[in-house]
């Protein structure tokens, strides 16, 4: 069994969490919408996970929407001491599955008590705001209001930590001059770099930095690449990705996901992966030469 506690911890404010942990995402049906074709199989991915170390799940209650908490709660319900689980709000399901905005106060709070209803619990450990002034990335905005009424929810003991997701730079300055921020979640990989500065930026300060499709955007150029040193590391393209990025910054927690018993420890399995120097130098290329291009 894979020891995830050799690639270290981190803390979310007053939690300390392995950096290997768990998104529970494609729990739901496809395109996240809807119950999954087995559940069973759902359920044993969690426990699977919880057996092998992993105490940071990611979850939503719009993934489903409600099903994958529903899921969450049934298969570990009441939940291991030591694990901590981060939700998001900020989003809500359109009949045919649409992601759309969810901004306002109302929204925000009825997102919390979703949340604390279908997980069960009295306290939400984590709770992201994703912010939706564009779904397919970070764009400026102020985060004031919605992140006031988080707050607000915090004072009155629903939620214990505040993180942010698909933010700028200058939207986390704006999280952290109104609240403590123990984590920022963002696109990142080894082909989208943008958040370079602010990991950096973020570790000092000793905040996480938890990077969701390590596989996603890829060019068939730079997966070819990633195949390659996969292939010479006798890995999968994923457990490259997933080392890389353990690699990168010791205050990044990686949450793949996956509905498969079998590739989840595959998944798992990235931890006992260590790069050469070699591999390091190729795998940066896949950055920098697109941005020559």
């Amino acid at each position: 069994m894979t020891n995830l506690a050799k690639v270290g911890t981190f803390k979310m404010g007053s939690r300390t969490v392995n950096r290997f942990g768990y998104g529970a995402m494609q729990l739901a049906g496809p395109g996240v919408f809807g119950p999954p074709k087995d559940r069973n199989a759902a359920l044993a991915v969690l426990r699977e996970a919880v057996r092998h170390g992993v105490d940071h799940i990611d979850t939503s209650d719009v993934y489903g929407p409600h099903v994958t908490n529903q899921i969450l709660r049934e298969a570990l319900h009441p939940y291991p001491k030591d694990l901590v689980i981060a939700t998001k709000v900020g989003a809500k399901r359109g009949p045919q599955g649409s992601w759309d905005p969810a901004f306002s106060a109302e929204d925000i709070t009825s997102a919390v008590e979703d949340n604390l209803r279908n997980l069960g619990v009295d306290v939400l450990e984590v709770v992201n705001l994703r912010v939706m002034f564009n779904a397919q990335g970070p764009a400026e905005g102020s985060i004031a209001a919605p992140l006031s009424a988080l707050v607000k929810l915090q004072r009155e003991g629903k939620v214990r930590h505040i993180g942010l997701s698909n933010v700028t730079a200058k939207q986390v300055e704006e999280g952290r001059a109104m609240t403590e921020i123990v984590c920022v979640q963002n696109l990142y990989n080894l082909a989208h770099r943008h958040d370079d500065a602010l990991i950096d930026t973020l570790a000092e300060a000793g905040i996480a930095y938890v990077p969701f499709f390590p596989l996603g955007g890829f060019s068939p150029l730079q997966s070819s690449t990633l195949s390659d040193v996969a292939h010479q590391l006798r890995a999968t393209p994923m457990q490259v990705a997933l080392a890389w990025l353990l690699r990168r910054s010791p205050n990044i927690l990686l949450i793949p996901g996956t509905s498969s018993v079998e590739h989840l420890r595959e998944n798992l399995a990235a931890a006992d992966l260590e790069l050469p120097d070699d591999a390091m130098k190729a795998l940066d290329r896949i950055y920098s030469d697109a941005r020559l291009r």
